[in-house]
């Protein structure tokens, strides 16, 4: 079982690609090492393999990652399933998750940039409208809330202090980030959807 996001930069031709694309490069990277499985294509869409437990905090680093960059933003679908055929190539590559991630993908409204899709009508009822809920401040997060998440995703053990020292603002000013970009919230969030989906996974 394996997850596949995909996902395209909303607003792209806005801005020239020398801004956004070293930092989607750099993300994806981060994520999976590997080259065989993420690849950028069609200019501004990619794809990325990760394992299912990690596919919504990966989803919001990228999110994150891509709205520091005033204007931008991200359409991401997180694909659950089997993997059948493993190519060279990610885009190569096929199987169930491959096929979920395209349909949640061709699915995505234009006011919903978030969606997945599982072999689990349940998870899946319950995560969109949760995705819908959190959306509500995730798409309005501005480039400095965007950098506070990145931050705090990746300094998971860092105080206040320690974010202030590594945005370089003060302590206070890490708190209205905070709360601001609903990262408590939306960490429970992702905490809940860590666990569903490893019991889903681990169920007899």
């Amino acid at each position: 079982m394996i997850a596949v996001i995909t996902g395209d930069i909303i607003n792209s031709r806005n801005e020239s690609a020398e801004k956004w694309l070293p930092n989607l490069k750099t993300i994806l990277s981060s994520i999976n090492s590997s080259p065989k499985y993420w690849e950028i294509f069609r200019g501004d869409s990619f794809q990325i393999e990760t394992k299912v437990e990690d596919a919504f905090l990966f989803s919001l680093r990228i999110k994150a990652s891509i709205k520091q960059i005033s204007g931008l933003d991200v359409r991401l679908a997180i694909g659950i399933g089997t993997k059948s055929f493993d190519a060279k190539t990610i885009t190569e590559s096929n199987g169930e998750a491959f096929i979920n991630s395209g349909y949640a993908f061709d699915k995505l409204l234009k006011r919903q940039s978030i969606a997945m899709k599982s072999p689990w009508y349940d998870i899946d009822e319950e995560f969109n409208i949760a995705l819908s809920l959190g959306l509500l401040t995730m798409d309005h997060w501005t480039a400095n809330s965007a950098e506070f998440v990145s931050a705090s995703i990746e300094h998971p053990k860092s105080t206040q202090k320690d974010l202030g020292k590594i945005l370089d603002i003060s302590q206070a000013g890490i708190s209205k980030r905070g709360k601001r970009s609903g990262f408590e919230e939306i960490m429970k969030l992702e905490q809940h959807y860590r666990k569903k989906i490893n019991r889903k996974i681990n169920q007899p």
